[in-house]
């Protein structure tokens, strides 16, 4: 917690004392919610320290699979990774949003998935391809909508991911929550790894959870993490968000008033 509530500080202070003039930010005074997506998607575009995180999570992954590759099993076994952030990277959806002062909507995320001009996520493509080749059956699990099939696929297979089909593409049909559709997976295979930038890509323990919650229950994967699960960064936006705002409470100000300054 005290990382990202560093890191929002960071945002805001940078804001105060550059000016929107002076950082190209929108002139909405101190706005958490505009800026902070504009820098996170910065760094994740810019940052050597965000690509060198991707691909130590993908050797990570990479290393358990040539593990397990030389295992008997006595089901089949499949990987489940998300897509947003995990695979494909929409940083240039996030801050050109930012940038011009909104936020996220429905209708502008489409009209940008609808390009199908996400490109990866550094060393996913390269992890994914070694896995199918290694006998592993991928499952994207995504909380993207039916209407965002056929532009997806044509991403993932744009891209170059294995088995970017029909049948392993599982999208939302309006609910959030993925843990039905891991549940599909698994009456099918054994999920052996699964793949994302937000706990709830793991287990449903995190799902609507509030922060302090989310963070205690990292302690109950943590012997999976870099094995069973695998985490990709992604500081501009996701459940870790949501969970700092309480039901009712104004967005900007729950953040504000999430930020430790001493």
């Amino acid at each position: 917690m005290r990382y990202v509530c560093f890191f929002l500080f960071v945002i805001i202070s940078a804001c105060k004392t550059a000016g929107p003039a002076a950082t190209g930010m929108p002139s909405a005074q101190n706005n958490v919610l505009s800026a902070g997506p504009a820098w996170a998607a910065l760094w994740q575009q810019r940052a050597g320290e965000y690509k060198a995180l991707c691909l130590q999570a993908y050797r990570a992954a990479g290393a358990r699979v040539e593990e397990m590759r030389h295992q008997q099993t006595l089901r089949p076994r499949a990987i489940v990774t998300d897509i947003d952030e995990t695979i494909l990277d929409n940083s240039p959806y996030s801050a050109a949003t930012a940038l011009a002062g909104k936020t996220w909507s429905q209708a502008s995320w489409e009209e940008w998935t609808g390009k199908a001009a996400a490109e990866p996520v550094p060393g996913a493509v390269a992890f994914f391809r070694f896995a199918a080749e290694s006998g592993f059956t991928i499952y994207y699990i995504t909380n993207r909508l039916e209407s965002e099939r056929a532009a997806t696929l044509k991403n993932l297979q744009r891209c170059g991911f294995p088995q970017a089909e029909n049948d392993h593409l599982l999208m939302s049909a309006g609910n959030s929550d993925k843990e039905p559709r891991r549940k599909e997976v698994a009456m099918k295979f054994e999920i052996a790894m699964l793949v994302g930038d937000n706990l709830n890509d793991f287990s449903d323990i995190f799902y609507k959870q509030p922060a302090d919650v989310r963070n205690a229950k990292v302690d109950e994967i943590e012997q999976g993490l870099g094995s069973k699960y695998i985490m990709i960064p992604n500081a501009m936006y996701g459940d870790w968000l949501n969970a700092l705002i309480p039901k009712g409470a104004r967005p900007d100000s729950a953040l504000r008033s999430a930020i430790r300054v001493n």
